[in-house]
């Protein structure tokens, strides 16, 4: 069990650093070449780059808070980072992998705060869907709120199965003492 959960551990480290990595390089890249330019389409009338400096939450929202954000952002990060510690099963497996989505999208917009006082995003769905600007790491966050709500939803599930599997031999022996 330890080396399972020192693997899955290890595991989860690797995910969260590549995730890091891959939203810092693609920041990275979006302002060498985006930022001077601005936009640039890629799929007609679904999908486009541009950059953006995002001063607020998910989306724009609540402008020019960056400390407050900072702060929330921290203790969340080490409160999900403290909560992987504690999966300790092999059926947590799914589950540990979809924190660390979270976390990797919280660390590289982290990031971005402290570096630059803003969050560069760059994926532009507005000629589809038009809501917001956003980039890797906010899809890290809610790739991996996605699959952490499923997870949770899965693990009810079990838990109920279980639940109702445990009462039908009880109320099969309440059955069969009656018919005597």
């Amino acid at each position: 069990m330890i080396k399972d959960y020192k693997k899955r551990l290890l595991i989860c480290a690797i995910i969260i650093l590549l995730g890091i990595a891959l939203d810092q390089y693609i920041k990275w890249l979006c302002v060498k070449h985006l930022k001077p330019i601005g936009s640039v389409p890629f799929i007609r009338h679904v999908l486009q780059f541009t950059y953006v400096e995002n001063r607020g939450a998910a989306f724009g929202m609540l402008q020019n808070q960056r400390w407050v954000f900072m702060v929330v952002s921290t203790l969340a990060i080490v409160g999900m980072c403290a909560f992987l510690f504690t999966l300790k099963n092999k059926e947590d497996t799914f589950l540990a992998i979809a924190l660390s989505l979270v976390i990797s999208g919280g660390i590289g917009n982290m990031i971005d705060r402290v570096a630059l006082g803003y969050v560069v995003d760059m994926i532009d769905i507005s000629p589809l869907f038009p809501f917001a600007v956003f980039n890797v790491a906010d899809s890290f966050v809610c790739v991996g709120a996605a699959l952490m709500t499923l997870a949770f939803i899965l693990q009810w599930r079990k838990e109920a199965q279980a639940e109702k599997n445990a009462q039908i031999p009880a109320s099969r022996e309440e059955g069969d003492s009656h018919d005597s």
